[in-house]
């Protein structure tokens, strides 16, 4: 896996509309707007911020993880604004070349095909600069927004992993999506 270039500079990443880049502390209010509201986070496996310092701590682990070479996640923005309207990221692991996204975008950015042009620059980075094999995400069922989402892209569903999570207090399945770098489509 070729993460070593990537450790020295966090990548930014471009599309036609949007610019992924590194989240800061000043993106804190943003990055709180988003995480506090309950309708984007109805398929996460957090509860809604309710303060601030929640996405302060956020930032700072992001950060961490990017330095432990265990993750990356960028602030979704649209060019020539700076404002955080989402996020998108890898957690991986590096011995079986195998990364793993999440993503969450502000509920008025909805249904604007943002998600799909931040997906295609983010499959283009963990398969050509990092070097990833496998790219997989796991969707609580029901979430039909992101499940067509990877099947548009590519995804194949691999089935339920049952009882796979835990969070809110209880087990919950999720759906396995997986896009091999040799089924991997890059669009134009």
């Amino acid at each position: 896996m070729n993460l070593d270039a990537v450790h020295n500079h966090f990548p930014q990443l471009e599309s036609e509309r949007l610019i992924l880049r590194r989240i800061q502390l000043k993106d804190a209010e943003a990055v709180y707007r988003i995480f506090s509201d309950p309708d984007v986070l109805r398929y996460y496996d957090i509860g809604a911020y309710t303060h601030i310092d929640q996405a302060r701590n956020l930032i700072e682990r992001l950060d961490t993880r990017f330095e432990q070479r265990t993750g990356i996640r960028w602030g979704i923005t649209i060019r020539g604004e700076d404002i955080v309207i989402g996020t998108f990221g890898f957690g991986w692991t590096q011995h079986n070349h195998q990364g793993e996204i999440g993503y969450d975008l502000a509920r008025d950015h909805w249904q604007q095909g943002i998600m799909s042009e931040a997906l295609q620059v983010a499959l283009r980075f963990g398969f050509e600069v990092a070097e990833l094999n496998r790219i997989q995400a796991h969707v609580i069922p029901g979430n039909i927004a992101s499940e067509k989402l990877l099947l548009k892209h590519g995804f194949t569903n691999e089935g339920v992993l049952r009882e796979y999570g835990f969070f809110h207090n209880g087990y919950y399945d999720l759906t396995s999506f997986s896009l091999l770098k040799k089924d991997y489509r890059p669009s134009v």
